[in-house]
């Protein structure tokens, strides 16, 4: 339950969180002679913490059934990411080919694992948002990384549908790249060629 002001403010006055009930009860005489036609008691399932409403006037009234609840689905997450930019790794650059996605170390696991043109090792680090956190994650699997002579010598791409510039700044001065996906356009949705903008 949400109370607004008339004046259409954001933030509400007033609120119950759920879970919750709802009771719809005729006022009290005292209240009908305030002009009450009806009372509502929202009653918190957890607490006492309860919220009376007294309704002067309905001006309109809806009801909409919307289905059956399919729950919270996110698009557009780290896993999907991973795995458009593992099945078009070319979108790193001309050369590039996949070792493994979910690298395994130590200290966690590397997004993706590549080589690129001139053969050499790439870890990638995805995120939706890159922020400095990020970043610090990558060094710490390029300093693990560049330990094995397997591997050695590592760099580093860190990859986001966007990235802040403190994350960039510190990238960089790292020796690590930055790298701004496309999600729709990764997944076929967008043809960011026929945009205007």
């Amino acid at each position: 339950m949400l109370v607004h002001s008339d004046g259409g403010s954001y933030k509400p006055l007033n609120w119950m969180s759920p879970p919750a009930t709802l009771r719809v009860s005729s006022p009290e005489d005292v209240d009908l002679e305030l002009g009450v036609v009806e009372q509502w008691t929202v009653q918190s399932a957890k607490t006492d913490d309860r919220l009376i409403i007294n309704i002067h006037d309905k001006l309109s009234e809806s009801s909409h059934d919307l289905g059956v609840d399919p729950g919270l689905i996110k698009d557009g997450v780290e896993a999907d990411l991973q795995r458009l930019l593992a099945e078009q790794i070319e979108t790193l650059g001309t050369g590039y080919s996949l070792i493994r996605r979910e690298y395994f170390t130590a200290i966690g696991p590397v997004d993706i694992l590549a080589r690129d043109a001139d053969g050499g090792t790439v870890a990638i680090e995805l995120k939706r948002r890159g922020d400095i956190d990020g970043v610090e994650q990558l060094t710490r699997y390029l300093e693990l990384l560049n330990r094995d002579p397997l591997l050695a010598p590592v760099r580093g791409i860190f990859a986001a549908q966007q990235i802040k510039p403190q994350a960039k700044v510190l990238a960089t001065d790292r020796g690590i790249d930055c790298i701004t996906l496309d999600y729709d356009a990764m997944r076929g949705v967008d043809d960011s060629e026929s945009r205007l903008f």
